[in-house]
Formats: structure tokens, sequence, C-alpha cells
């Protein structure tokens, strides 16, 4: 029998989070050579390497943001309450147990409360420190007639190291929670192929299923769960992942994660 499996990452995203993670992989090499920590390539090369992939994801950066608010994909970082006291307490406690996780990816909400709150801190105060610091620092020789002593120029370095081992802290968090729960691979796999297994609750904006949907949601959003909401955006954008079942390494796909359940199983005969 088939697994039924929801879409939980379009190609975008994966490319997107692919792309960052060799990416910044790249930077943190180059930049530990620049600090000195290791002579593994040559400092100019390093020097050219760190640059030219700093503005490249740059451009990414920027590619990315333009289409998170065309599509409305950015509603996936804003951070919110409801849930975040349940998933706080599974991550200190009852990961520790072997409890299951309270939160159920969809389409619409792949991120839990914590996630959407980190992942905002991220977006809004690291990555942008990381960028302004750096631009600074690489277009020094534009301004540097304004800095007597290179006094600011020993801040904003400084500044620009403090924000990449923040960075590099987050990074490391992160794989660290990976390996937690189902394990690393079942956490990797739906950023591959961009599925997931279905559980009790396929769709709506992110389920709980052992308490049911959050009791701080909305009427609209608790009809949302029911119904397909409206995620394209102001654009109008066409909805880019493909609703028709198809078998994708051992998983039939059953739908978007929105708002859809998969059929009983006395009902399934695939």
């Amino acid at each position: 029998m088939a697994e039924h499996c929801v879409k939980v990452y379009s190609r975008f995203n994966r490319l997107w989070h692919w792309s960052q993670v060799g990416s910044i992989m790249l930077l943190f090499f180059t930049g530990a050579r620049l600090l000195g920590l290791h002579t593994i390539m040559p400092f100019g090369l390093a020097v050219m390497v760190h640059t030219v992939v700093a503005l490249a994801l740059l451009l990414l950066w920027a590619f990315a943001t333009f289409w998170l608010f065309t599509t409305g994909g950015y509603k996936q970082f804003i951070p919110r309450l409801a849930g975040m006291w349940e998933v706080g307490r599974f991550y200190a406690y009852g990961v520790f147990k072997g409890e299951e996780h309270p939160y159920v990816k969809s389409y619409e909400r792949r991120h839990n409360p914590l996630q959407a709150a980190s992942y905002f801190a991220l977006k809004m105060m690291l990555f942008p420190a990381i960028w302004i610091s750096g631009l600074a620092y690489l277009s020094y020789g534009f301004w540097d007639h304004l800095d007597g002593g290179s006094f600011w120029l020993e801040i904003i370095a400084n500044f620009h190291v403090l924000a990449a081992f923040a960075i590099a802290s987050f990074v490391v968090i992160h794989v660290y929670l990976l390996t937690i729960g189902h394990g690393f691979r079942q956490h990797v796999r739906p950023m591959v192929s961009g599925l997931r297994e279905g559980g009790a609750h396929a769709g709506g904006r992110g389920l709980f299923p052992s308490t049911g949907p959050p009791a701080r949601l909305s009427v609209s959003e608790r009809r949302s769960m029911r119904s397909p909401p409206d995620f394209r955006g102001p654009f109008r954008f066409a909805d880019p992942v493909a609703k028709a079942t198809r078998s994708v390494a051992g998983c039939r796909q059953i739908g978007t994660g929105r708002g859809r359940l998969p059929p009983s199983p006395e009902g399934d005969k695939s």
C-alpha cells in the first residue's frame, strides 16, 4: 500500500534552501580562512571566492524576497503565539520522552510557531546585519577618507564576524534539531522531494493533531482548514504545485496540504 504524502515544499523552496546551504558553507569556509583559522586555500583566492559567493547569495535573497512577497509566502515567517507553548514544551521535555511532535506541517504553514519566530529573527536581524556590514566593508575604498585611523573599519569588521558566528550558531542548532524525533533522514527527505507523509491531519494551516486546531484560531481560519485559502499573493500568480495524484519514492501525493484529509484506510485500495 502506498503511503499518503502531502506537498509541503515547492521546487523554488527547495532550490532556495539548498542554494543557501551550499553558499553559506562556502562563506563559512572562506571566512575562516580570512580569520586565519586554516590555511587550506590561498588568502587571495579566499577573498575572491568569499566576495563572489556573498554577492551571488545577496542576489538570490533579493529575488527570494520578491518571490515571497508576490506569492504571499512571507506569511510563513510571521510569528504567532498560538501553539508556541506546545512546541516549546516538546523541545524542552517531550522530545526526551519519545513524544510525537505536536505540530504537523502543511503547504500553508510549513513552520511551527517556534520556527517562525526563529526565522523571523534570522531574516529581520541577523541577515541584514551580515549584509550591511559586509557591503560596508567591501566598499571601504569609497569612504575610507571619512575614517581616520580605520576606527570604523575595525568596528564594522568585528560586527560582521559577530553576525557570522551568530548565523553559524543558528545553523548548528538547526542541524541538531534535525537529528531528534524521527531522525535526520526523515526530517531532510521533505526538503529533497517536497513531500511529507500525511498524518491524521494532512492540511490546513499547520495543525496540532493531539488537541485539534489551536483554540485561538478565528472562525475564518478554522474554515480555511476545510477549504483552500487564497495563498497566491497580490499578483495572482498561478499555483506552482501540481495537485494531481502522482507516485514519488513510494508515496502517493494526495494534495498540497490545503485542508485535504487522506482517505480512510477502509476506502484506500491502492
